[in-house]
């Protein structure tokens, strides 16, 4: 299986998914600020909490910097409820559940775990510029740390 994989420049698929409230949302409504959208495996889980608590921690700096931030699973807007109650989370998790922006942005495809190919989630992370062009695309990143490695790479304090 081969997927497509975005690189700096590419323009940003669009999209429009739910939120853990069941509302739309639509990646043109951000557009005239940089997006940083990541894709992670599985709500409630311990990476993938591990994560959205660092990027929520580091949400006002991000803010401050002209980021918004955006995390897509393939839960249910139901499940995702749940998470942000549990974290407090601060930020918009967007339910997939169909895998299709997965899909077009390489998020979903072969991996290796454990030294077994598998077919699943790439934990994977998108900066798109103000002009919904990819300026930064990160496949296969560690859950622990890499908020505080991408804060290093966009220059942020």
């Amino acid at each position: 299986m081969t997927e497509t994989k975005l690189e700096p420049g590419d323009a940003a698929p669009g999209f429009t998914l739910l939120d853990a409230e069941g509302r739309d949302v639509d990646l043109d409504d951000f557009r005239g600020k940089r997006v940083i959208l990541y894709f992670y495996p599985a709500a409630m889980t311990p990476g993938c909490t591990t994560q959205a608590c660092d990027f929520r921690d580091s949400l006002a700096g991000l803010t401050a910097a002209g980021f918004v931030v955006l995390g897509v699973s393939k839960d249910s807007p139901a499940k995702l409820a749940k998470f942000v109650e549990r974290d407090a989370l601060t930020f918009p998790l967007l339910s997939d559940v169909d895998l299709a922006v997965h899909k077009a942005y390489g998020a979903y495809g072969e991996k290796t775990m454990y030294g077994r190919t598998t077919v699943g989630v790439l934990r994977s992370t998108f900066v798109i510029d103000a002009d919904g062009k990819i300026e930064k695309a990160q496949y296969n990143v560690k859950a622990t740390g890499h908020v505080a490695r991408l804060r290093r790479e966009l220059d942020l304090p």
